[in-house]
């Protein structure tokens, strides 16, 4: 388990928790967005299958922030990560 030191921070949206053994923040290691995600997700399988289409797509009604940055307007899943670093998962809301 990496300390908490060398981690970036996960907050995982109310609607996603189930898939995330009902945290609502847990902390990863890892370089980039992929590397910090691919750690959430080999822990909570089903939680990948919620967030990406395809093993480097994320679903399109599934937008990441760093540090309230979107990733889309970074390098997407290549997006540099710190430890510190703050990503937040927030599933797109449609309505009418």
């Amino acid at each position: 388990m990496p300390t908490t030191a060398n981690t970036v921070t996960i907050r995982i949206p109310t609607a996603l928790r189930p898939q995330a053994g009902g945290n609502d923040v847990v902390s990863f290691s890892g370089a980039s967005i992929r590397e910090v995600l691919g750690g959430l997700t080999t822990q909570y399988p089903e939680l990948g299958k919620r967030l990406f289409k395809t093993q480097d797509e994320l679903n399109r009604f599934i937008n990441v922030y760093v540090n309230d940055e979107d990733i889309r307007f970074l390098d997407n899943l290549d997006t540099a990560v710190k430890p510190g670093d703050e990503v937040s998962i927030v599933p797109a809301i449609a309505g009418g």
